[in-house]
């Protein structure tokens, strides 16, 4: 299968939002379209995509994140691949691209936050070079 990884483009909102769905979280084609909207404009996030036959197969969310306590980070906020196309390198080839384009900021550490059940994604993570750094609780408060 020959992969082209590209920028996400308001094309791919159907896309995107069906893999999204793979992932546990569930978006329409019309909210794809205000999120990619709304990313393209940050000069601090990407999104890429990987492309299978013109078919869009997998995405990576990747940004730069500041804190007064730590040095920059490149943090990926989604990664998947779809179901058809797991295990033959296209999330390496994503993981890839994000880190380029991490480094290509002067950042130098790339940071991935994973749901303690999704023991393939660790696994994942693991083979790529990556190591379990902390366990942490997440809280949220609805402000609406």
């Amino acid at each position: 299968m020959v992969l082209l990884i590209r920028e996400i483009t308001l094309g791919d909102a159907e896309a995107v939002a069906k893999l999204s769905g793979e992932l546990g979280y569930p978006a329409s084609a019309a909210e794809m379209e205000l999120r990619i909207n709304a990313l393209r404009e940050a000069s601090n996030h990407a999104v890429f995509v990987a492309c299978a036959s013109d078919s869009v197969v997998g995405w990576i969310d990747v940004s730069l994140t500041y804190h007064l306590q730590a040095e920059p980070k490149c943090e990926i906020g989604g990664l998947v691949v779809g179901e058809g196309c797991r295990n033959g390198g296209t999330g390496r080839e994503l993981l890839a691209r994000a880190e380029e384009w991490g480094r290509s900021r002067g950042v130098r550490e790339m940071l991935v936050r994973s749901r303690v059940t999704r023991e393939a994604a660790h696994r994942f993570y693991r083979r790529e070079g990556y190591r379990q750094t902390k366990v942490s609780a997440v809280f949220s408060k609805s402000l609406g």
